[in-house]
């Protein structure tokens, strides 16, 4: 069995020609100036600000980005920014990350007992599930990282590799502390399940211990108490405003949790979900899948609508266990579809029908009547001094410590803490809109402290008179 495992693998051109796409399309993307501060815009200036040995302060967020959900991950991620510091990285390492999940993949599949066919057909099917394409679209998220790594995780307990189970282990508590509720799951399903005892309880204490030091000591020593609850229960309110007061309200008001979870809208969600995989899905080859449960349990809870779609990051860590629950039932020989050819075929229906490449030829393209003017626009920011602009252009500009959005919600306050405000009027962007954008452009006219350095398709760029330091 090992000769075949370590034998020439297949796949390895449909996970380089998938790379290859998957970057290509995430940097065409933010080169579109479809990219948003919220996620991409953050990650990035963190990163660059670890890179620099500055602290990684968002200027998005206000607090530390070990604040935010504990993913030490960025300061691996860094170490690329000192080679040279480039937002494309990170669309490289997300790109990489989840062509490369196909690897474990096959290797699980053969380890099995599939067919090479059947094997090359699961790897397609992982690599043609909307979700794994859609993320890739959406900025950069960390928890990429840890789908190949959980992937691995599961094969390292299958051949009995302690040492790569427990590396693959600690990446994926590296990449977001909600991430631990999933290794915990998954060391339960290895420990009564897998009969993989030793692996499964190295899994279960690891991914406790790490929720409970994130969530008890690193999320509120580097962000705050209040931070905390909005950006991490803030979706949950209608359990309470706490974790305390959530966790009883779960075990005391059943009503309430079933009103939530037996929606519409999770039907929907859970069918999106399952749809691309349905055929492979079976009571022999479901016990996989509670490695998933901490994953579809936070989605079908939250009352926030992009915790339920095949777009946003949230559905993520279900797919790894989507993908072995395929396995296992394939290889009790259960399943609609047992053939490469059939298998193949639904993955690329359903790739055709829930991916998002059509956003290229309809959202991702409405701004490209401004798309030249911002360019040189921003090629005119040459500090690395403080900047107000638009969310969408602000991932251009996030290698400096200070970058802050237009809100129609939260108005600047003191425009005299930046050097640069960078507008457009035809495209406000996220939180702003074309009246709001126009009165500060006609409040930046009309003072003295700043000058028009750049107009042109209602693309504003104003540059701070004096430098009171220096550029």
């Amino acid at each position: 069995m090992m000769k075949k495992l370590i034998s020439r693998n297949p796949v390895i051109w449909m996970i380089g020609v998938s790379a290859f796409i998957l970057f290509g399309c995430s940097s065409l993307r933010h080169e579109l100036f479809q990219s948003n501060a919220y996620d991409l815009g953050i990650f990035d200036q963190a990163i660059y600000l670890i890179s620099q040995g500055q602290s990684p302060i968002s200027s998005f967020l206000g607090f530390h980005i070990l604040g935010d959900h504990a993913a030490w991950i960025f300061y691996v991620l860094a170490l690329f920014y000192k080679i040279h510091p480039s937002v494309y990285w990170l669309f490289a390492v997300q790109a990489a990350s989840l062509a490369l999940g196909a690897l474990p993949t096959w290797y699980l599949a053969r380890y099995a007992g599939l067919t090479v066919q059947q094997s090359i057909a699961v790897a397609a099917v992982y690599l043609l599930y909307p979700l794994v394409y859609n993320i890739n679209l959406f900025d950069f998220h960390p928890e990429v990282i840890a789908v190949p790594a959980l992937l691995g995780a599961v094969l390292a307990a299958r051949l009995d590799r302690i040492g790569w189970f427990c590396l693959t282990i600690v990446v994926a508590l590296g990449c977001k502390a909600v991430l631990s509720l999933t290794v915990a799951a998954m060391g339960v399903w290895l420990l009564v399940f897998e009969k993989k005892r030793r692996y499964g309880a190295i899994a279960l204490i690891s991914g406790i211990a790490w929720f409970a030091i994130a969530t008890k000591i690193v999320i509120p020593l580097f962000g705050s108490q209040a931070a905390s609850v909005e950006r991490h229960i803030g979706r949950y309110a209608y359990l309470g405003n706490s974790f305390l007061e959530i966790a009883q309200n779960l075990l005391l008001k059943p009503g309430l949790v079933l009103g939530q979870v037996f929606s519409l809208d999770n039907l929907e969600y859970l069918l999106l979900l399952l749809a691309p995989v349905i055929w492979g899905l079976s009571l022999q080859g479901i016990q996989p899948l509670v490695g998933a449960l901490p994953t579809l349990g936070i989605n079908l809870l939250s009352d926030f609508p992009t915790q339920k779609n095949l777009i946003h990051q949230y559905s993520l860590p279900a797919v790894p266990f989507l993908v072995l629950a395929v396995i296992s039932t394939l290889a009790a020989r259960r399943g609609w579809l047992r053939s490469k050819r059939q298998i193949i075929l639904w993955s690329l229906v359903a790739f055709m029908a829930l991916a998002k490449y059509g956003y290229f030829w309809s959202i991702y393209v409405d701004s490209l009547d401004t798309w030249q003017a911002t360019r040189q626009a921003v090629a005119l920011v040459q500090t690395k001094r403080p900047v107000l602009t638009t969310a969408e252009i602000a991932p251009h500009l996030t290698h400096r410590p200070v970058v802050k959005l237009t809100s129609v919600y939260s108005p600047p306050h003191n425009l005299a803490e930046f050097d640069y405000i960078l507008l457009d009027v035809t495209h406000p962007g996220w939180q702003s809109n074309r009246e709001f954008a126009s009165n500060l452009v006609n409040q930046l006219k009309n003072t003295q402290l700043f000058q028009l350095r750049y107009q042109r398709d209602g693309v504003h760029l104003f540059v701070k008179k004096v430098f009171p330091n220096g550029v």
